[in-house]
């Protein structure tokens, strides 16, 4: 039946104005009706049935009933989740930008008069440098919330000493000027992890956990992660195996746990992936630990990956209620990664507080390039952990030293006593990892242009200064503590660092690379303590100390300081 409309009203013949209205409008219905009819018969011509709004959005997706190729049995929840085309398709919100980012306002001076330690969880997220990058490359500065210093600093690899003893790390030390402030020293602190062949690390258990709701259907997302997991999964083995949960309106399992060797069924299911309805995060994170307890490899490496935009809309979605959620899960034993993707609706800060709590970590993957350097060249770095529950405390020689301030880690903070305490989370290390701290501290005698405030002396107390503090060159003491995978209770180790009064012309291109970065985050933030640091000083410093650059990552961090430079003068 052929819709008409105008040409078919001036056929009619009218006697009167009310007929004439009447007529219209019996006419209006009429069309409508017959065109609502002709969509409802293609629809069912084409072979598709509208999906319920709470079905998983997958097209084509695989038995979801199917057992598990191991002993284990799949949850029960599976089993009532069918095939089905989804019902919308791609963002409504298109034009609404609804990333967020926590706030956190930088470190300050401590006077170690008041504060002789300063303790911290490390951090090997790289989440924030990609990000930025992606800012600046479609041309705009990124928002002062989105700039973490110490994981734009972490992003690189760094020429630490090896391993030479049977610790899972090597932790090296070095102390200059400070390229922003001659007055002050700055002190790097460096801990390696020896890079192991994906052949010699342990079996995978693993569990992708993909968010398909709708506002995963942009390019960057749910079709640039396919593309990523690909490079993954020709990465695996015959002794892994890989699980695929998703969610959207709810939950479900599209491929069971399948061997590595498997690795075209496993691409399979991956393609048939489509976004599509809301996004019930929690329940797709309870499902994906249960795949992962039921498939427990004692000896392997256990592991969830959450691949989202961090929107979580349905169910447990507050930060407080997922962080809980993850805390709990942990307990099992399986370590939760997060792969952040996309742009306009970025959860940054609740995605970095799942990966940190679930012994984890957050990457952002802003191109196919980003993919293969976290999923293929830093796969052992990604999956496999050598020490859990790392943490750094650092006590400063009040005879050499009259304050510091920690740069970045602002949310990684721990309070003194959570040092010894190792019922407290901290970061997980991982195989070929490197992580950097930066201290900026004022020697005692110097008059520092920065005001450190003023602490009245105690009356109760009188703190006596050790004469080794006196005797000794040592400006501080940086003690660790950390925990083997599968082990609950931490290990010490010490290493004193002196002041060898190394100018920064002669300095390492660790430490003046890693300055560089650090001047260019606090230009991001236009940092109340960045000193003499200008985009001119920061690229100076940045090219002298490029080094071995097999990668490009060190030319291509120029380029961003060149276009943030660009950017900064147009803005103003």
């Amino acid at each position: 039946m052929e819709c008409f409309g105008y040409k078919a009203w001036q056929n009619i013949k009218i006697t009167s104005k009310t007929i004439q209205i009447l007529g219209f409008a019996i006419l209006l219905g009429y069309y409508l009706g017959a065109c609502v009819s002709r969509e409802i018969a293609t629809t069912n011509t084409s072979g598709s049935q509208p999906s319920p709004t709470n079905q998983v959005p997958v097209q084509g997706q695989p038995n979801v009933a199917a057992k598990s190729e191991s002993s284990k049995s799949v949850p029960k929840q599976i089993n009532k989740l069918q095939a089905t085309a989804p019902t919308t398709r791609g963002r409504t919100d298109v034009e609404e930008n609804r990333e967020q980012y926590s706030r956190l306002p930088e470190n300050e001076f401590q006077a170690v008069s008041a504060n002789p330690r300063s303790t911290f969880a490390i951090d090997v997220d790289t989440a924030s440098y990609s990000n930025i990058r992606r800012f600046i490359n479609e041309g705009q500065l990124p928002p002062v919330d989105a700039v973490r210093l110490e994981e734009m600093i972490n992003y690189f690899k760094y020429d630490y000493p090896q391993l030479t003893d049977n610790k899972p790390f090597a932790v090296t030390t070095e102390v200059t000027q400070t390229p922003w402030n001659h007055q002050h020293r700055l002190v790097q602190v460096g801990l390696y992890s020896q890079n192991t062949s994906i052949e010699k690390l342990p079996a995978n258990n693993l569990v992708f956990l993909i968010d398909v709701s709708g506002s995963m259907s942009d390019a960057n997302k749910l079709p640039l992660l396919k593309s990523a997991l690909r490079l993954m999964v020709n990465q695996l083995r015959p002794n892994d195996q890989v699980a695929i949960a998703v969610y959207a309106g709810q939950a479900g399992l599209v491929l069971p746990p399948t061997p590595g060797s498997q690795k075209q069924k496993i691409i399979d299911a991956l393609e048939k992936l489509e976004a599509g309805g809301s996004t019930a995060g929690g329940e797709g994170i309870e499902l994906a630990y249960q795949v992962a307890r039921n498939n427990f490899l004692k000896s392997g490496n256990n592991r969830v990956i959450l691949a989202t935009d961090g929107d979580f809309n349905v169910g447990a979605s507050s930060d407080e209620e997922l962080v809980k959620l993850i805390e709990q899960q942990r307990q099992s034993g399986v370590f939760l990664s997060v792969l952040g993707l996309g742009t306009g609706n970025i959860q940054d800060g609740k995605m970095e507080k799942l990966a940190n709590k679930g012994n984890g970590n957050y990457a952002y993957i802003d191109s196919l390039l980003e993919a293969k350097k976290v999923l293929v060249k830093e796969l052992g770095a990604t999956l496999f952990t050598i020490a859990k529950d790392v943490k750094i405390q650092v006590e400063f020689n009040p005879t050499k030293v009259q304050a510091y301030r920690l740069i970045g880690y602002e949310n990684r903070l721990l309070q003194t006593q959570y040092f010894n305490d190792d019922q407290k989370d901290a970061g997980e290390l991982g195989a070929g990892h490197t992580v950097t701290a930066l201290y900026e501290i004022i020697p005692v005698g110097v008059e520092s242009n920065v005001s450190l405030g003023k602490v009245e002396p105690l009356k109760y107390q009188n703190p006596i200064i050790a004469k080794s503090a006196i005797q000794n060159n040592e400006i501080m003491q940086v003690n660790l503590r950390y925990k083997q995978p599968q082990e609950n209770t931490s290990q010490l180790v010490s290493y004193p660092v002196t002041d060898t009064e190394i100018k920064l012309d002669n300095a390492s291109n660790n430490i003046k690379f890693a300055s560089a970065i650090a001047m260019f985050g606090m230009l991001l933030q236009d940092s109340q303590y960045k000193g003499s640091t200008n985009f001119d000083t920061t690229l100076q410093l940045a090219r002298q100390s490029v080094g071995a650059d097999l990668d490009g990552y060190r030319a291509e961090f120029i380029r961003l300081v060149e276009k943030s430079k660009n950017l900064k003068i147009s803005r103003n």
